[in-house]
């Protein structure tokens, strides 16, 4: 079943763009790893401090292997220390969704 992990991030908004960098840097990390990436977005009109990642999986041991994999990175490690340091990232929560698709049923 294929699974898309949500991810909503609490963001310092002077600092958004330090989370601009963090996300671009994933564009390349993320797929490498295994992950599907739909995407990362920034704050533009209204709340300030909250970013969103979604990232693809054909199930949720692809998303556990995925996880293994990116810690083993050399380039996703740099990332996750650069947040780390920089301090932008004041919340970061995690959600698994499974799409609605025509003519299945629940």
């Amino acid at each position: 079943m294929r699974v898309t992990c949500f991810i909503r991030y609490e963001i310092e908004p002077h600092q958004r763009e330090a989370f601009e960098a963090y996300a671009r840097r994933w564009l390349e990390i993320i797929p490498r790893c295994g992950g599907d990436l739909l995407g990362y977005f920034l704050p533009h009109e209204g709340t300030s401090d909250v970013a969103w990642g979604l990232i693809g999986f054909d199930s949720l041991a692809a998303y556990e292997a995925y996880r293994t994999t990116l810690k083993r990175d050399p380039e996703g490690a740099a990332n996750f220390r650069f947040a780390q340091e920089r301090r932008f990232i004041r919340r970061e929560e995690r959600t698994f969704l499974t799409p609605v698709v025509a003519g299945a049923s629940a």
